[in-house]
Formats: C-alpha cells, structure tokens, sequence
C-alpha cells in the first residue's frame, strides 16, 4: 500500500477558487475518476475527479476554503504501489562481498516461496465464506426489507430466496447464488437496503465467486431489469415523440439561478426536480444532493395538492377514550396506493358510464369450450373474452388508448394493447398487466391471467409485469354488488369496472325472457376524453359482449 497525495489540477487563469462541495470522506473507497469535491470560480463550478483508485486516509481542505492549481486535497490509500523506502535495495552497500549479496537474494527468494506456498489455504479460506450483496436493483433508491426467510445455521441451496425486499411498486425476492450454510445475518426486518448492500455471510464450496462480482441469478435479474424507472410511484411512461421529455418540464430560468453544483443538477434532472422549490442547507442556501432527496421524499409522502382544490386534513381523534384499541401500520405498498387513489381523484375529472351487457350467449360458449380448456390444463374464465373485447373497443375507439402529456398541449397516442387487470392481495391492490392482449388467442390470455394473478398473490411480480398499461379492468364479479365507480389509473384515461352477473327478465321478441346481465362501469378523464365518445365506447363493448362473434370481425 501507498499513500498519494491528490493535488488541484490545472485551473488556467483561476485563483482562490472555493470548495462549495465535497463529496467523499475518510474511509471513502473511490473509483478512478470518481468525483472528489466540486469547485466554484466566478464564472463555472467544476468537479473535481479522483486520479485514481483508491481509499480516502485524509482530506486536507474544508468546504468554504480557497485554493488553487497544485494545491493539496487528500491523500489516498492505493493498492499496488510501493513507498520509497520498499524500493532501496538492501543489496546495494558497496562493502559487502558477492556471497552476502548473493544470500539476501536467497532469502528473499524463500520468503517470496513461503506466501505462494500459504497462497492455496487462503484461497480456501476465501473460499468457505463470502457475503451476499442485493443486486443490481436499476435505481440507487433505497427498499424496504419487509421479510427474512433464513436464519442462522440454516443450510441454503442455491436460488433459495433470503430475503424479501418492497419498492414503490413491488415485491421481490433476493435468491441464494449457491449452496450453504447461513453465518450470519447483516440486515433485519424493517432496514433499508439498495443495490450492494451487505444481506447474510454464508460459507460453502464455491464461495470464491463473490455475489458481489458473479453474475445474479436469473430471480434477481429479472429484478434488476424491471426497475428502470424508480422516481415516479406510476406505470412506466408511455412512447412518445422524440421532443418529449422524460422528466418533468424544469423551470430552466429560475433553476439556473439557484447555488447548486453540476452533480446536484444532474441529479435533480434525472429526477425532474425544479431546483426553484429546492431549499438548501448547504453554505450560503448552496443546494446539495441530501437536499433532493428530502424534497423528492416529501413530495411522495404528501403530494401537493392543485390551486383552488386544497382540503383539510381530518383531525385525529384519541379513540382509546371509547374503548380498547390498536395501533396497527400500514405496509409501505397500502401507503402508496393510497396516495395514488388520492392523486388519481384529486387531479382527473372523473365521469362515469353506466350499462348492462347481455352475457347470455357468451357464457353458453364458454361453457361449450370448458371440456376442451381443461384437455389444455387452462381454467377458462370469463375475463379472457372481457380482455378480448376492450381490446377491440380500443382498436375502434383510438381516442381511449392515450395518455395526455403533463404540459396538456397534445396526447400521447399509443399502438399497442396492453391491459391491466386489478387483483386484491392480502398486502393491497396490485394491477398486473396483459400485454398485446389483441394478438392472443383466448386460451392463452385465461393461462397468463391465472399465472399472473398467482405472482400476484405470492408477492412475486416485477415492476415490468405492472407497467405499460393502456387500459384498466378492475372486477368485483365474484364478490357481488349491482354496481360501483373506479378510480382511474393515469396517466391511463379509463377503467372499466365489472360486477356480478345476474338473472333478470328482459323484454325480447314480444316477451320477457331470463337473460344473464353483466352491469359494467366506464370511467373516463374528461380531460382526454367527451361524453359522447364514453357512450359509444360502452356501446360498443356491450355489442361485442353480447355477440361474441363480432370480435372476429
């Protein structure tokens, strides 16, 4: 090991520059190239990046100091390199005679022996314990550790799941990579976690491949590939066209004018944060990145709510004065939706349509096609066809597979079928999603919805199974109920909800006769769409219902 001294490069005509950021502290472990400290001139702010690997033993300088080119930052800790004093060589007094030169050489070459020899056992030391890290989760947000599946002492095959870990969005497990016997446990129920962080230490052949550097296994990578988009608690954003952002529209006038440096602007950009609404903490009101994160948290945990449309809170009440009571708190997954629904209801002009569909003749097919589902190993349904027919009625009714752009100056016209179908878990309300549902015969949307719905229930799915949704099904057919009004799921502009069949009489060809009634409800954003395009989307979707053969059409 060798200590170096990193100085300021070059900083041309500057002088008395100051340090407005330091972003490392003792103990650090930097990467070459790493940013080190962020320096502010009267005309830019400049990072300034780490020569070389290494890890941070001192830092020389203080935020609010001034420096200049050549000027001393810190000193790393870098591997591989020698110090002066190991580079003499012992060999070099002019009054030795050849044999004692050459026996010091000897020497050295059995304590060089001596290590190479111990080389193996080390290697199998290293190799009977290691630590398994969280993967590679596509966001730096932390997760919450909602459950521990292994204890200590516990044997472990690989792709075991360890432990269970909950986003905004989703659940997902973190697999054993191999065989094993549990150590040690590095996180308990209730921490938060992000990719790399420590989970158990576990010994077992094979351990010399680090979970840290071995590939993941194929559970986590899923994980890892389904979380592109971690800021917004929504679906994933729909395609649009090149001049679209991907972030919310930043007021550049007023941001610019804010104290903040190149690295917290990047950030507050990946993440559409206007910096004007940005407090900071640092010196001199100087934003810095904690102060980000503070602002994105707040505005996740109470959303602000539109001009003209602010409510107060309801009061709390100390009930245990009425009788016994219990504190009991909320999942993280319970708080979220819940801030969507009031999100949703608050910020989309919801209008509702309601209507009946004669179901009669397509429960008789589906009954006729029941023996032959069952020779395929499907459990045919009645939401196969339902997903058909929405389908249908939005290839007819382009106007509701949009998504209005946050700037409300044009929408975001989609051409694909992607539907969302709500299934209540114990943990809350998950909306997994049946993708190119109009491509797909009717068997093989009845085997994803029951695969999917039972991910859903096992706390299994990913946030690629939740996202991209054009349309929403939410059904209560099975509980019952003539009839109820969902909320839409934006950027989505509407949502079908479904209730229970029933047997009613119904004046046909001169007399009543007992047909089966499907009561369905759309709500659509009257922003996005009119009334009069409403009424023709339901009536057509009660057409296609009602005679299942215009769905080959």
């Amino acid at each position: 090991m060798a200590i170096e001294k990193i100085t300021v490069p070059d900083l041309g005509d500057a002088a008395d520059v100051e340090i407005i950021e330091l972003l490392v502290a003792v103990g650090d472990t930097v990467a070459e190239n790493d940013s080190l400290m962020v320096l502010e001139s009267d005309k830019a702010a400049m990072e300034i990046p780490a020569p070389m690997a290494g890890v941070v033993k001192s830092i020389a300088i203080n935020l609010g100091d001034q420096v200049n080119s050549g000027s001393e930052i810190l000193s790393l800790e870098v591997e591989g390199a020698a110090t002066a004093e190991d580079a003499k060589p012992e060999a070099s007094e002019p009054d030795q005679p050849a044999a004692s030169k050459s026996e010091p050489a000897e020497s050295e070459t059995q304590q060089q022996a001596e290590p190479s020899a111990e080389a193996p056992s080390s290697a199998s030391a290293q190799s009977e314990e290691s630590v398994v890290k969280v993967p590679d989760l596509g966001t730096d947000d932390e997760v919450d550790v909602i459950e521990i599946h292994v204890s200590v002492g516990d044997n472990i095959s690989a792709d075991d799941p360890l432990i269970t870990l909950e986003s905004d969005k989703a659940a997902m497990e973190v697999p054993a990579p191999q065989d094993g016997e549990v150590l040690e446990l590095l996180i308990k129920v209730g921490d938060k976690v992000k990719t790399g962080s420590d989970v158990i230490r576990i010994s077992g052949a094979g351990a010399a491949a680090s979970p840290a550097s071995a590939p993941a296994s194929s559970d986590a990578a899923v994980v890892a590939s389904s979380a592109p988009e971690a800021p917004a608690p929504a679906t994933a954003p729909s395609p649009a066209p090149a001049a679209t952002p991907k972030a919310p529209a930043v007021n550049a006038e007023q941001s610019g004018k804010v104290y903040a440096g190149p690295a917290v602007r990047k950030l507050a950009r990946e993440l559409g944060v206007d910096l004007a609404l940005v407090p900071g903490t640092g010196a001199r009101s100087r934003v810095v990145k904690e102060d980000i994160h503070a602002f994105v948290k707040a505005r996740i945990n109470n959303p602000p709510v539109a001009a003209g449309t602010s409510i107060s809170a309801v009061p709390d009440v100390d009930f245990s004065q009425f009788g016994e009571i219990e504190e009991v708190a909320r999942s993280k997954m319970q708080k979220v939706t819940a801030a969507n629904m009031q999100r949703n209801w608050s910020s989309v002009p919801h209008v509702a349509q309601f209507n009946e569909a004669d179901v009669t003749e397509l429960e008789e097919f589906r009954a006729e096609l029941k023996p032959e589902a069952e020779k395929k190993g499907v459990k045919l349904t009645f939401l196969p066809f339902l997903l058909k027919a929405c389908a249908k009625a939005l290839a007819e009714y382009p106007q509701f597979n949009v998504s209005l752009h946050s700037s409300g100056e044009y929408v975001i016209q989609k051409k694909y079928y992607h539907i969302g179908v709500a299934v209540a878990t114990e943990a809350g309300l998950v909306v997994p999603v049946i993708r190119d549902v109009d491509k797909k015969s009717i068997y093989e949307l009845a085997d994803e919805v029951i695969e999917l719905s039972n991910k859903a229930k096992q706390r299994k799915l990913t946030l690629e199974e939740m996202q991209g949704a054009c349309f929403t099904i939410s059904s209560l057919g099975a509980v019952g109920g003539t009839g109820f009004i969902p909320i839409i799921n934006a950027p989505e502009v509407a949502i079908l909800g479904v209730s229970k069949t029933e047997i009613k009489p119904v004046y046909r060809n001169g007399e009543f006769q007992p047909r089966k009634m499907l009561p369905i409800t759309l709500c659509y954003d009257h922003k996005a769409v009119n009334g009069v395009d409403g009424g023709m989307f339901a009536d057509y979707l009660v057409k296609l219902l009602g005679d299942i053969r215009r769905l080959a059409l």
